[in-house]
């Protein structure tokens, strides 16, 4: 059976997404413990008939199977678990690009569901879901005790219809209700646009489609551009991203380096370890790079983003990262359903495991929260041209005064991003700073 490696997070989406491969059954396991396994599958048979028999009301023995399955595998670590058919197949969707659901990343934390990260134009994110949220509740009801594919299971809902989640968040004295109505989720992996001189890719996840997002979108915008001679540099912004397909973050990857290892994996076996090197070309032929990462930043983009900066190929931006560096392989099982099992961790070219610590961004910049307009002083200092009577510039032409209005206005502009997003106009000033040295000799 063909493998296909995720490194996106599949703790639970929603509309939810781990790195992770599909492969073939599972061969059975040949040691010199098999008695003692044997004795102790007599002892798991005998708590299973006690309980069909005894309990005091009549249980579904299929489910019962199923619940002691995924309390085994979610035992070992967040990211295993067991899929049923349902579960497995929705799995499949998100690869793709297409799911129901709120479009919210989660995993679970001392009992709680931990929000990893919005997905971008999703209900979840345009109802103001942060990453880093605590939800308690759903409907009313706590979440805590559940399992996180429970949890997740209680979040998921027809298209269209009401759910409302408590939250408690870092910095609010109180937790408070989020009304989310459900929706088809169509992601778009990758978008393009320009910022002035700078050409800002948002990569959303990594599915099937973000390569081919990101070189479609940049194609775009150079040929716009007149060519590539006409920008500064290239902002990859992977805040919140919460990761997806190993294969597109390594083509990703690829796509801005010319040699040298992008990510490697090793198992229990190191024998059986990979290891994914970058092929010649530079799309955007050295121009210069800021990576953007936060704590949203999961799995797949930790992979980018340590690519690019362990080979200095790109000024990495922000806050850390979330730390997800394991692999789970699923597995198919009988009946259409699946396991999930963490099989390896990965490592960054430089031989770091990811694993808990994150990306360290080269520069920390933390994204304030946005003013309120309670925040607003109203005042602005007075100038010269605001005084009555003041005499006016006689040393310029009414072309250089336009140039300088022109400027201005540029400035301002570059200012307004700086309040709506002020990481990005971090990163795009790098850029700027960068360009004004000159290229390399």
């Amino acid at each position: 059976m063909k493998k296909i490696i995720l490194a996106a997070f599949l703790g639970g989406t929603l509309g939810i997404f781990t790195a992770v491969k599909f492969t073939g059954p599972v061969l059975a396991e040949n040691n010199s413990d098999k008695a003692d396994v044997y004795e102790q599958l007599d002892l798991f048979g005998d708590i299973f008939d006690r309980i069909r028999s005894e309990y005091v009301e009549e249980v579904d023995a299929k489910e019962l199977i199923e619940a002691a399955i995924n309390g085994m595998l979610t035992s070992l670590d967040p990211h295993s678990g067991y899929l049923p058919p349902v579960d497995a197949e929705k799995m499949r969707e998100q690869t793709r690009g297409e799911f129901g659901g709120l479009g919210i990343e989660v995993t679970q934390e001392e009992g709680f569901v931990k929000v990893v990260s919005p997905i971008d134009g999703t209900p979840a994110d345009e109802a103001g879901m942060e990453a880093g949220d605590f939800i308690t509740h759903v409907d009313g009801e706590s979440v805590l005790g559940l399992t996180l594919n429970e949890a997740v299971e209680r979040m998921r809902g027809p298209v269209g219809s009401e759910i409302v989640i408590t939250v408690v968040r870092e910095g609010e004295d109180e937790p408070f209700d989020v009304t989310i109505i459900r929706d088809f989720i169509k992601l778009t992996a990758a978008r393009v646009r320009t910022e002035g001189k700078s050409v800002v890719i948002r990569v959303t996840t990594f599915n099937d489609n973000t390569f081919d997002n990101i070189r479609d979108g940049l194609d775009e915008k150079l040929q716009s551009a007149g060519g590539l001679e006409n920008i500064n540099g290239v902002v990859i912004d992977l805040r919140n991203n919460p990761g997806g397909l190993l294969s597109q973050a390594i083509r990703v990857s690829d796509a801005f380096l010319d040699k040298g290892e992008i990510v490697s994996t090793r198992g229990r076996d190191p024998e059986e370890g990979d290891r994914y090197n970058a092929t010649p070309g530079d799309i955007i032929e050295g121009k210069p790079i800021v990576v953007l990462i936060n704590g949203g930043s999961a799995s797949a983009s930790e992979i980018v983003a340590a690519a690019l900066k362990d080979h200095r190929r790109g000024i990495v931006v922000g806050t850390k990262s979330f730390g997800k560096g394991s692999v789970q392989t699923v597995m198919p099982l009988r009946e259409q359903s699946a396991m999930r099992l963490t099989t390896a961790r990965y490592y960054s070219p430089s031989g770091r495991s990811i694993q808990n610590l994150g990306v360290t961004p080269d520069i920390i910049v933390e994204q304030p929260r946005r003013r309120t307009d309670d925040d607003e002083d109203g005042f602005r200092y007075r100038s010269e041209s605001d005084l009555r009577g003041s005499l006016s510039n006689d040393s310029l032409s009414e072309d250089e005064i336009q140039q300088i209005e022109e400027d201005r206005a540029k400035a301002e502009k570059a200012a307004e991003l700086r309040n709506a997003d002020y990481q990005l106009a971090y990163a795009i000033d790098i850029l700027t700073g960068l360009n004004a040295l000159g290229p390399k000799k």
